[in-house]
């Protein structure tokens, strides 16, 4: 992976990465660290530690770019404490926050993996396998799990009424 992030703040505030590859060449990260990266975040949105936008530009082989903001305010409080926790100017921890973010909106988009998942009072659990294929599977071009890739992944993974899943608080 060529050259660092550069980071700029913008007059109103706002922090532009220039990132030197594209989303779908972010490394995987441990399943370990994004489970703790999702205890973080979460704790930063209980404490409402909000974080400013953020602009990413992927640099593409092509010379052509990527952008993408994190604008929502919740999604820039889980960047924030990743960025605090994992720093956002390096590779590593931008990866964990993308497939992070990657990860709340594929449990949200694809109803199939609902059984990988518990919502409850004290937390969200989560299957290992989903852990697993959310730390490893690849970014699509605009950071986001693609769903039948994952879907694929995780059939393979799973043995039937599989159903051990790891608390988040």
């Amino acid at each position: 992976m060529s050259g660092p992030i550069r980071v700029a703040r913008t007059q109103a505030g706002a922090l532009t990465y220039v990132v030197p590859v594209p989303p779908e060449h972010l490394p995987p990260v441990a399943p370990g660290d994004l489970l703790a990266a999702w205890s973080l975040a979460r704790r930063a949105a209980a404490l409402e530690l909000w974080g400013p936008p953020r602009l990413l530009r992927f640099d593409r082989p092509d010379g052509e770019a990527t952008e993408i903001a994190i604008a929502d305010a919740d999604a820039g409080c889980w960047a924030e404490a990743i960025d605090e926790g994992y720093d956002l100017q390096s590779l590593p921890g931008l990866a964990l926050c993308l497939r992070l973010l990657a990860l709340v909106e594929v449990l949200a988009r694809v109803p199939a993996l609902a059984p990988l998942f518990e919502v409850t009072p004290d937390g969200i659990e989560l299957h290992p396998a989903l852990l697993e294929a959310a730390a490893t599977l690849p970014l699509d071009a605009g950071a986001r799990f693609d769903e039948s890739a994952i879907r694929r992944l995780l059939s393979r993974r799973l043995p039937p009424g599989a159903a051990d899943r790891r608390r988040i608080a």
